[in-house]
């Protein structure tokens, strides 16, 4: 049987060795310990594969309680009914969430916009001509800093 190290492993899967620690301390995998005081993970098939499924569970946006639970179910054979019936439970919680957070999204991105084009009006009106004005003038009356008279005119002189 295949036996890995935990730098084969992280290498293999582009994760940190320290991420796999983790792991092990939430008790997602548990590896076989050699070496003087067991200072040595080796980590089997078995082991490999759950940390897959870890990783698997996190790129969906699982917890790691809900991960746990789910890896727990790979150890009873593939065809469990409860082990099924607990993980489509478990992808239709997380589908409700994402689908509230895409609402969510949704009606933030409009708010947005209606503040964009608010801004856009005010901002158009703030630069816009005024009545008897050239829009060169308009341009130099914005570019004055606060508190000066606004230059003369050179045809004014």
């Amino acid at each position: 049987m295949p036996t890995y190290t935990i730098t084969e492993l992280a290498r293999e899967f582009d994760i940190t060795p320290r991420a796999i620690r983790f792991y092990e301390d939430q008790g997602l995998i548990s590896p076989k310990r050699e070496g003087t005081g067991g200072r040595t993970r080796v980590y089997s098939a078995r082991e490999r594969t759950r940390l897959k499924l870890t990783l698997r569970g996190k790129r969906l946006g699982l917890s790691l309680s809900e991960i746990k639970s789910l890896v727990d179910m790979y150890e009873s054979p593939r065809d469990s009914v409860p082990q099924l019936n607990r993980f489509l439970t478990v992808l239709a919680q997380h589908r409700d969430a994402l689908e509230q957070q895409r609402e969510d999204i949704e009606v933030t991105l409009a708010e947005l916009a209606a503040h964009e084009a608010a801004c856009r009006k005010l901002l158009e009106r703030a630069t816009a001509p005024k009545k008897g004005e050239t829009k060169s003038e308009t341009r130099r009356e914005t570019r004055r800093e606060p508190g000066k008279p606004p230059a003369r005119s050179r045809k004014a002189a």
